[in-house]
């Protein structure tokens, strides 16, 4: 079997921002993936396993090692591999580079959603978190505002002000609460367990659309800004009993249910900007979502290499 292997070079060559979050849109109009999630813990790390089965699409699996430590290290975060198998016979049709799956659903899941819900002419977008996610979402984001002035905040400030040298027009943010008043959208990207962003910071016609919690004790939120918000998802699947941005408020009762509007799935409901709201989306990802992905890059490599 001559199995394709799509490098992220070669991926990145096919790719643009808003094509593929009209993929991703489209994929939403097909029936309800079936998911299955395995996360194990060791400490800090984390082996994820996600597997995903769209009828009409096929099927992928992912498995994604998470390990904080390696940045010290010098080594990649996140590793892992990306398998995509053919709907009707299950036969593997190729094999994905992960790192360009996670970059592309990631970013493009987050820019999705705000370009549903925010403001299309936002001025100021603040990037919460300097690691490699804040960079993938300075390219997504820059390339559908590109009027925007992007700003970067991170706890250690020499972690922006390199991430901002590696993309030219980007600025450090030097305060955070400042930072968050003035922002159109807030993007956080963080690895934090304890809220970054208060609700008491934020005003009307604000996005806030978070992205880096992704464990049962993780949260980049506090509850006074879930309370202010009209909330949204990617999936209720994989985030209101999986991440503790919802998880924790739920169990605590500060946070119901029927409080999380829409996901994807539903994604024609998702109301036009509106000024005298706050929006926030909870990017969850999730196994469909790099089934999406995956699919969408195999199409766009087969028309090229198409005889």
């Amino acid at each position: 079997m001559n199995l394709p292997s799509i490098s992220f070079e070669q991926g990145e060559a096919l790719l643009d921002w808003r094509g593929f979050t009209e993929a991703l849109a489209a994929g939403h109009n097909l029936p309800k993936a079936e998911i299955g999630d395995t996360f194990l813990y060791r400490k800090d790390d984390t082996l994820l396993s996600r597997a995903a089965w769209i009828d009409g699409l096929g099927m992928a699996v992912k498995t994604a090692n998470i390990f904080p430590g390696n940045s010290a290290l010098g080594v990649p975060m996140i590793n892992g591999a990306v398998m995509l198998y053919a709907d009707q016979t299950g036969v593997p049709e190729a094999l994905v580079d992960f790192h360009l799956v996670t970059k592309w659903k990631t970013a493009g899941d987050s820019l999705l959603g705000a370009l549903r819900l925010a403001n299309t002419a936002a001025k100021e977008i603040l990037i919460v978190g300097a690691g490699t996610v804040a960079g993938s979402l300075i390219e997504a984001f820059s390339s559908c505002y590109s009027d925007a002035q992007i700003r970067i905040w991170n706890r250690t400030t020499v972690k922006a002000t390199a991430l901002c040298d590696q993309y030219p027009g980007t600025m450090v943010a030097p305060n955070l609460e400042t930072a968050v008043q003035t922002a159109d959208i807030i993007l956080t990207c963080t690895m934090s367990s304890t809220p970054v962003i208060k609700g008491e910071w934020l005003r009307p016609g604000q996005h806030l659309n978070m992205i880096g919690a992704y464990r049962p004790d993780m949260r980049e939120a506090d509850d006074q800004a879930l309370l202010r918000a009209q909330i949204f998802t990617d999936s209720f699947d994989t985030t209101l009993d999986h991440i503790g941005e919802f998880k924790i408020p739920l169990a605590e009762g500060e946070l119901q249910r029927s409080d999380v509007l829409a996901d994807f799935y539903d994604i024609g409901t998702f109301p036009a900007f509106d000024p005298t709201q706050i929006t926030l989306f909870k990017n969850g990802g999730g196994a469909h979502l790099d089934l999406m992905t995956a699919r969408h890059i195999l199409s766009l490599w087969q028309a090229q290499n198409a005889s």
